[in-house]
């Protein structure tokens, strides 16, 4: 199972990127540079042109889907793999013993629509086969959506960078207009590349790093589906609880079969 909670790891990484980049700054040309590096022009030219790239290459209701997709990055999932191990021992042990039917009940105190479900379709008598290939459609929607999401952020990598240019390049040549004044080509040409720096740090800092994320967290949310098909196929074909256990032990990492193992150890000296 999953629990959300508040990713804070997304704002502080997103900061301390910022702080470094501020302090090179300032130890560079202290806080008389700095102010070089600051230009409403150029932020209007990135941002705006990144924005105006996504209008023409994908629809209103993509675009708002971005939106929430952001949010995603700022929510981290747990992976509770050894809640869910133990969840499904306790339902094969209970349909065993008394019938599939009585899990009807059991289940309403799960939170997980995708458990429920698949439990249901079991009560249902749904054959083995064709509970999987319903389940696992819903997973391929879901890695479709996330994929979908994901998409926006990652050409928000690719445009950034590609608009921090062409401000440079309209930098460069209002710069080559006013040759005739020396005076005048070193801070026009610093103002010219400001808007490479800025496509450059929000491709790097924010958005490609938040597609990253969202990539790692769907990867993440799927390999749970596939262990709740696992389960759920299990306690419909009445397999023993602990055969099942040890079958869903197989999904966890070295270290948590460890943990699991010892948190054996600890019930079983409670119950002596």
């Amino acid at each position: 199972m999953s629990k959300k909670k508040r990713d804070l790891l997304t704002p502080i990484g997103i900061f301390l990127g910022a702080t470094f980049i501020t302090i090179s700054i300032l130890n560079g040309g202290g806080l008389s540079g700095a102010g070089g590096f600051v230009d409403i022009g150029s932020v209007i030219v990135v941002l705006g042109g990144m924005f105006a790239s996504l209008m023409v290459s994908y629809n209103i209701k993509e675009i708002k889907l971005m939106f929430t997709v952001v949010k995603q990055a700022f929510v981290q999932r747990e992976m509770e793999l050894q809640e869910l191990i133990q969840l499904f021992t306790q339902l094969s042990t209970k349909a065993r013993k008394e019938g599939l039917l009585v899990l009807e009940q059991e289940i309403e105190e799960v939170d997980d629509p995708f458990i429920r479900k698949g439990i249901l379709l079991a009560i249902d008598g749904i054959e083995p086969e064709l509970i999987r290939e319903i389940m696992m459609a819903e997973v391929v929607a879901m890695e479709e959506r996330h994929r979908r999401g994901r998409q926006i952020l990652e050409r928000l990598g690719e445009l950034g960078p590609a608009w921090g240019m062409i401000g440079t390049l309209i930098g460069l040549v209002l710069m080559l207009q006013t040759l005739d004044d020396p005076s005048t080509l070193g801070p026009k040409m610093a103002l010219a590349m400001v808007t490479t720096f800025y496509g450059a740090v929000l491709a790097n800092l924010v958005f490609i790093p938040m597609a990253g994320k969202l990539e790692n967290q769907s990867d993440q949310e799927v390999f749970m589906k596939q262990v709740i098909i696992e389960g759920v196929l299990g306690v419909q074909s009445g397999q023993n609880p602990k055969i099942l256990e040890e079958k869903l032990i197989a999904f966890l990492s070295p270290a948590e079969r460890i943990q699991q193992e010892e948190a054996k150890a600890e019930e079983a000296n409670y119950e002596a």
